[in-house]
């Protein structure tokens, strides 16, 4: 099984999650995509229930088991994960 198409299905939903203005920040859709993200990364989460918008593309997303995740694109152009 080759790993390269799950990499770009991955950068390409974060792209578009993280694409979306800031306004929209507490919209269900963008909750949808953040949750798929994290599950791609293998992170537990189960759905997410708030996101906090940091800047353009750069969230903090609050799932309904109390984790919490910072999405992000680094200067790479690579989705990022990481537990807070």
């Amino acid at each position: 099984m080759r790993k390269l198409p799950t990499r770009w299905t991955r950068t390409i939903v974060m792209a578009a999650c993280l694409s979306m203005p800031a306004v929209a920040a507490d919209d269900e859709a963008l909750k949808k995509d953040l949750t798929a993200v994290i599950a791609l990364q293998g992170q537990p989460c189960g759905k997410v229930v708030s996101v906090k918008a940091q800047s353009d593309n750069d969230h903090v997303a609050t799932c309904q088991d109390g984790n919490r995740y910072r999405v992000f694109v680094n200067p790479e152009g690579r989705v990022i994960v990481q537990k807070q």
